[in-house]
């Protein structure tokens, strides 16, 4: 299969991912059921005599071939450790798969449903789970894999927009001045925590990545792992007014500190990182609104409205960003 760089997975059909699959070996039965994902392509694929299984194709360009086996080897690296996430399945000696042009993982269905996040008894299992992984996630860095860095996640993106001309023009000069501003701010925040001591990480442990049954947190999607500070993979799953966050923060920190020292100097991290996610995550439609997924699934994009919004969501930044941290543990 020939991609195009504007549209990486046309002809990717079910007879495509079908094809793929049988040259594992496998004997697919026909069945397979697109799954909610845009960054790559995920699938559910009935086998013969067998469990159904999870495809994923990886989208062309954006990671090297090394930085996805890093990813697999840390995934198969926590689960050997006895951390619950879905790791990828070996086939003739490899978790990394080609296809024409195409790369491909499979990994087993994992059922469940998202985690309640008020709930004490939860979050100290979600925490103990995160202590055990970051645990092992300190011992070596990635080498191929991303950092977590002001640049990747918050200029870049912010370059992306402006050169994009994705802005109303009369929003953009505020735009600007407004991400200089929180990005300065920012900044300070990550020098005011130095030295922040970095390591193996989720990367993007919001809660639709984390799978609940039988009590117990089952993690997913490892696409975004990268080398960070611990408080990365643990800010995401607060939320609510500063005494809910605080203590949803102890009843994480509890079973966390089972396994893995926190430093709470990162809790000043915190409004940096939720203003780098926002630059990020805006840059992130930006540069994939070439693939026909991104304008159905996020049509509020190319409206004035949703910009005005995020001119708003950065004066919010900007204030709590000159604020002290209020979060206790």
């Amino acid at each position: 299969m020939k991609i195009s760089a504007q549209q990486p997975y046309v002809g990717l059909d079910p007879q495509r991912v079908i094809q793929a699959i049988e040259t594992l070996g496998l004997h697919c039965d026909g069945r397979v059921l697109a799954l909610n994902s845009y960054e790559n392509r995920v699938f559910r694929v009935g086998i013969e005599d067998a469990p159904a299984r999870v495809v994923k194709f990886y989208r062309p360009a954006r990671w090297s071939d090394a930085a996805i086996i890093e990813e697999h080897a840390f995934g198969c690296e926590l689960a050997g450790h006895g951390v619950s996430v879905v790791p990828p399945e070996v086939h003739q000696g490899r978790t990394l798969h080609h296809d024409g042009d195409l790369r491909f993982a499979l990994f087993a269905l994992q059922g469940g449903h998202a985690p309640e996040l008020g709930r004490a008894d939860t979050l100290r299992t979600l925490g103990l789970s995160l202590g055990r992984m970051h645990a092992l996630g300190a011992r070596i860095p990635f080498v191929h894999r991303p950092a977590l860095s002001i640049e990747r996640l918050g200029d870049e993106p912010v370059d992306t927009l402006l050169d994009g001309d994705w802005l109303p023009p009369e929003l953009e000069a505020n735009f600007e001045i407004l991400a200089e501003a929180v990005l300065d701010l920012v900044q300070t925040a990550f020098e005011r925590v130095e030295p922040i001591a970095t390591i193996r990480l989720h990367g993007d442990c919001h809660p639709g990545n984390i799978l609940w049954r039988g009590e117990q947190a089952h993690f997913v999607d490892l696409d975004d792992c990268m080398n960070g500070p611990a408080i990365q993979d643990l800010w995401m799953l607060l939320s609510g007014t500063v005494e809910e966050q605080s203590q949803q923060l102890r009843w994480l920190l509890e079973g966390y500190e089972m396994f893995q020292r926190f430093d709470t100097r990162e809790l000043g991290l915190i409004e940096a990182l939720r203003s780098l996610r926002l630059l990020h995550f805006n840059a992130w439609i930006a540069r994939r609104w070439h693939d026909p997924a991104f304008p159905a699934a996020f049509p509020w994009f190319a409206e004035p409205r949703h910009w005005e919004q995020v001119i708003g969501q950065l004066q919010e930044q900007l204030a709590l960003l000159q604020e002290p941290t209020l979060l206790r543990v």
